[in-house]
């Protein structure tokens, strides 16, 4: 799964692609983005991931799925990004 930063040449906003967690919020899903990148000493593989609370209109995201995010405006206290579209659902 790739999680570099992808920019559409339509708008300068950052897209992510992350996991589905946890959607038991109404029309908000959190998604996790992980990210791998060598250590700075050691050179090894080091992976990090953040979460992301992402407003989901149409409630259609599950967990596991791998989806698109943008960022856009505040839409709450934690929501900054909005689901643009599923990659892959879920099994």
């Amino acid at each position: 799964m790739s999680t570099e930063k992808i920019m559409s040449t339509d708008s300068k906003k950052k897209q992510l692609i992350g996991t589905a967690l946890d959607n038991n919020m109404d029309k908000t899903v959190v998604i996790r983005v992980e990210r791998r990148f060598p250590h700075p000493v050691y050179k090894k593989l080091v992976s990090k991931s953040s979460k992301y609370y992402a407003h989901d209109e149409d409630n259609i995201c599950s967990s596991g799925d791998i989806v698109k995010i943008e960022e856009s405006r505040p839409l709450s206290r934690l929501k900054r990004w909005v689901v643009l579209n599923i990659e892959k659902k879920a099994d």
